[in-house]
Order: C-alpha cells, then sequence, then structure tokens
C-alpha cells in the first residue's frame, strides 16, 4: 500500500468514526468503532472495518443501517476530504478483535490446563 492510500485511510477513519457516531440517527445503528478502512490503490473503494457493541441480530441490523446511510456518509466523506473522488464504501466486520479473543480464550485455557512445575 502506498504511502497516499495509508494517509487517506487514517483520515476516513476518523473521520467516518466523528460521521457515524454524531451524524446519523438510525435506531438501527448501535454503539460502532472503526477499527481500519482500507483504500484500494486507485483510491475508488474503501473497506471500512468495524467493530459492534452488541448480539449477533444488533450487528446485522448496524450493518443494515449503515449500508441504508452509505450515500449520506460518502458525501459527508467528500465534504470532509478533498479527494477527486470518492471511494465507495464496503462496511465489514473486523473479525481479528474476535479471532484474537479467541485465541487468547484458548491460551489462558491451555495455560490453566498445564502443572505447575513449582510445586
Amino acid at each position: 500500500m502506498s504511502h497516499r492510500t495509508n494517509r487517506v485511510g487514517e483520515q476516513m477513519k476518523k473521520e467516518l468514526g466523528d460521521i457515524i457516531g454524531r451524524k446519523i440517527k438510525d435506531p438501527r445503528i448501535g454503539f460502532v468503532t472503526v477499527t481500519d478502512v482500507e483504500v484500494s490503490g486507485d483510491l475508488q473503494q474503501a473497506k471500512v472495518y468495524i467493530t459492534v457493541l452488541g448480539d449477533d441480530d444488533q450487528k446485522e441490523n448496524t450493518l443494515k443501517g449503515l449500508a441504508k446511510a452509505k450515500g449520506f456518509i460518502r458525501s459527508e466523506i467528500g465534504q470532509r476530504i478533498r479527494l477527486r473522488k470518492t471511494p465507495e464504501l464496503i462496511f465489514e466486520f473486523d473479525e481479528s478483535i474476535d479471532y484474537g479473543n479467541r485465541i487468547e480464550s484458548l491460551l489462558k485455557g491451555i495455560q490453566d490446563d498445564e502443572p505447575n512445575g513449582d510445586e
């Protein structure tokens, strides 16, 4: 990834957090954290990775709400970041946090099962 796409991604991450947190009034959208934004090399697409507080229903409703608000979010981004063309937004759940938590709990389980050598 080039320096420019990284910079655009970081800027978008900051702005998206603000837009989703403050500007969108859709009741379906829960507590969302934008964890990462990957912008394609040609700046045409931006994958927005999010985590949502709540159960699977809450997550699905949030994704539906964000999909519905995509046009508004994109126009807000366009006003805040000066780009020739605002990237198409693709919202995805950030699985890495769940994955990391799963690994951590597995490691803890292994650690708890090991006999302690100090006894």
